[in-house]
């Protein structure tokens, strides 16, 4: 005889993730389910905090419950988060990382380090634990983006302690020398600052690792891609066609390297510079348009000052800009790595 426990679970294996395109039950998502008085109290483990489905779930719990399942005439759904870990990591990176994203563009001047600095603080808003490493060892912008002119990281036990604003987690070269002092690097240099940011640094448990990599197809992303277990990289562009011509070639390099393209951000959007290059080039590529981002004085601002728009002015049109394309992320890297991991159907695109 099946009993009300066994009935409930029944009913949430026909609520389909909107994202997975697979039910909950079979994602181990629905957990501690408990039945009481009538009322049905379970926990709803998402892939990312910054999954902003919460309501259609409870929605879809709703329908497929109440009014189906005798015996229930109310839930209680809880709320946790467990960011799947790219099995990619297992055996090639002593340091517990579930993702590591790099941030690239095929020129300069696109807004990267605005989009990186953005995307890790909504993402780290959200409840995730995130680490921002900036790559472009020999012009870093990440310690102004983040309002730290000045200061060095300690080290505790032979290893680097990151910097922690707005709860994201830094290192830069900016932090190991002084403003007017030019970083002067080949390659092979180049190389070993990237590994040890990676290697001697003590970053913790992180949910998402976002690398700012400097623009073009050079050292930096070469040295990272061979070296670590990339789960993506997403391709900054400006709308003009100069820009994406650059951008095409970015990605183009990430493909022949196996790393996955998760997606086109389309930055500086508007009057200006026009619109509709990145979404373009994203379809005629068919790789993921992940979200266009206006050209707007407050997210200048924000980089000249250290306060990210997300953080400072999170209803603008440009905060809720960034706080979209950090959710649209988050999901887009939820995809790939269960894809990776033969969780769901490789045709499945978030």
């Amino acid at each position: 005889m099946t009993t009300l426990n066994e009935s409930v679970m029944q009913a949430l294996s026909t609520v389909i993730e909107p994202e997975l395109h697979r039910d909950i039950v079979s994602l181990d998502m629905v957990r501690n389910l408990k039945v009481a008085d009538g009322i049905a109290e379970f926990t709803i483990v998402l892939t990312t905090p910054a999954c902003p489905l919460k309501d259609v779930f409870v929605e879809r719990c709703n329908a497929a419950l109440i009014g189906k399942v005798e015996g229930i005439n109310k839930l209680r759904i809880n709320w946790d988060a467990q960011v799947p870990t790219d099995r990619r990591m297992h055996g090639r990176l002593d340091v517990p990382i579930s993702s590591i994203i790099a941030i690239a563009s095929g020129k300069g001047g696109v807004g990267k380090s605005t989009v990186a600095t953005n995307l890790a603080v909504s993402l780290a808003d959200a409840g995730a634990s995130v680490g921002l490493m900036d790559a472009d060892i020999l012009n870093p912008n990440i310690p102004q983006m983040f309002g730290l002119g000045s200061g060095r990281p300690k080290v505790v036990n032979k290893k680097m302690q990151p910097l922690e604003v707005f709860g994201v987690k830094l290192i830069s070269t900016g932090f190991l020398t002084t403003p007017d002092k030019p970083m002067i690097m080949r390659g092979p240099m180049l190389h070993s600052a990237i590994r040890q940011f990676f290697t001697d640094v003590d970053w913790g448990k992180l949910d998402y690792m976002i690398v700012d990599l400097p623009p073009g197809t050079g050292d930096a992303p070469l040295s990272l891609a061979q070296s670590f277990p990339l789960t993506g990289s997403i391709i900054v562009t400006q709308p003009q066609s100069v820009a994406v011509s650059d951008a095409i070639r970015a990605a183009a390099m990430f493909e022949q390297l196996k790393v996955p393209v998760l997606g086109v951000i389309e930055n500086m959007a508007g009057d200006y510079f026009g619109s509709g290059g990145g979404e373009q080039f994203a379809a005629g590529r068919d790789f993921p348009f992940l979200g266009r981002i206006p050209l707007a004085a407050d997210i200048r601002e924000g980089g000249d000052f250290g306060r990210p728009v997300v953080r400072h002015s999170r209803d603008s049109e440009s905060g809720k800009a960034f706080n979209q394309l950090a959710e649209t992320v988050a999901a887009r890297i939820s995809v790939v790595v269960l894809q990776a991991a033969d969780v769901i159907p490789i045709n499945v695109v978030g």
